[in-house]
């Protein structure tokens, strides 16, 4: 077996290992080679991809409220392009020591087609003296494994010297658990506190009850949930119909999954074709005609319209700046 080959099992193998340890943020790098590894990458790009935004509605988790922020990377770069300091979670991600990230280029730890976006970018700064931006970068660590991230940078100069700076800062957005459940207590406290209040006031306009789900109609929505994810490419039926599908009726189906899921059964049904669709572009060599129908567009046109104004950009814009033309 060729070395090429071993290297690309051995990049294989540390992706498996950190989907197992629940590090799905990583992704393999695409070559333009038509075998079984990149198949197999491909796969496992898609799969770590699903999972990431799976875990955003585990259970009956409304992503719109329960999502937090943390500081995922940080650097600060100097006027020479170099790193000048870094946290230690970009360390672990990088699988680079602290020691040897300090005063290396910061385009060392990009993936070719992201240093030239970085190099452009780096030109833009140097011409305004204050600056904020984001931008798409792909960062490589150390097991040669991919890191596609969204960076928001601001350029400052330092308070005892006048040379600029520019901090690079990598959001992640996640679901801490204790978090949750500390505001779960919290509503529970204040809830008691208010009903041990003594009520002066007579209420003129009682806020109606709010309808109880029972498990059977949870287990109902949540089939209609999974029903819409893996049905995309089809026509989307009425919201009566559907609901007759699913054994419930259209109030407690938009009641319900409002409820489950913080969003509308139709507003969930195209940002899942969003997504997918994106997905697609990202990490396939499908035509984007073939990605529009496969996601239940009927037109590319249609599609190109939603999509840009999803994203800001364009399905042709994406495909041209994807991960298939990483090198």
């Amino acid at each position: 077996m060729s070395t090429k080959k071993k290297q690309r099992i051995q990049r294989i193998n540390q992706m498996l290992l950190e989907m197992a340890s629940g590090n799905f943020f990583y992704r393999l790098e695409r070559t333009a080679k038509n075998d079984n590894f990149e198949a197999i990458s491909i796969s496992l790009n898609m799969l770590a991809e699903e999972i990431q935004e799976t875990m955003l509605h585990q259970g009956y988790v409304n992503s719109n409220t329960t999502l937090l922020e943390i500081i995922q990377m940080s650097f600060i770069i100097d006027g020479d392009g170099r790193i000048e300091m870094v946290n230690q979670q970009a360390c672990n991600i990088l699988s680079v020591r602290h020691t040897d990230l300090l005063g290396t280029l910061f385009t060392a730890f990009l993936v070719e087609k992201s240093q030239t976006i970085w190099q452009n970018t780096w030109h833009a700064l140097e011409q305004n003296e204050f600056q904020d931006t984001s931008l798409e970068l792909t960062f490589k660590s150390k097991g040669s494994l991919v890191v596609p991230k969204t960076c928001y940078i601001t350029t400052f100069k330092g308070i005892n010297t006048n040379s600029k700076k520019t901090l690079i800062t990598i959001i992640h957005h996640t679901t801490r658990q204790d978090h949750l459940e500390n505001e779960l207590k919290r509503r529970v406290m204040q809830y008691s506190h208010n009903q041990k209040q003594p009520s002066n006031t007579i209420k003129t306009n009682p806020q109606k009850t709010k309808l109880r789900l029972s498990f059977e109609d949870i287990r109902k929505i949540r089939e209609g949930h999974n029903s819409i994810i893996n049905n995309l490419e089809k026509d989307f039926p009425s919201l009566k119909d559907f609901a007759l599908q699913l054994g419930t009726n259209e109030f407690k189906l938009k009641y319900g999954f409002k409820q489950l899921y913080g969003t509308t059964v139709h507003h969930f049904l195209m940002a899942e074709r969003l997504r997918k669709s994106k997905m697609m572009i990202q990490f396939t060599d499908q035509s984007l005609k073939s990605i529009a129908y496969m996601t239940g567009f009927k037109s590319t046109a249609h599609f190109s319209r939603t999509f840009k104004k999803r994203y800001e950009y364009t399905p042709r814009d994406l495909r041209k700046n994807s991960l298939i033309g990483d090198k």
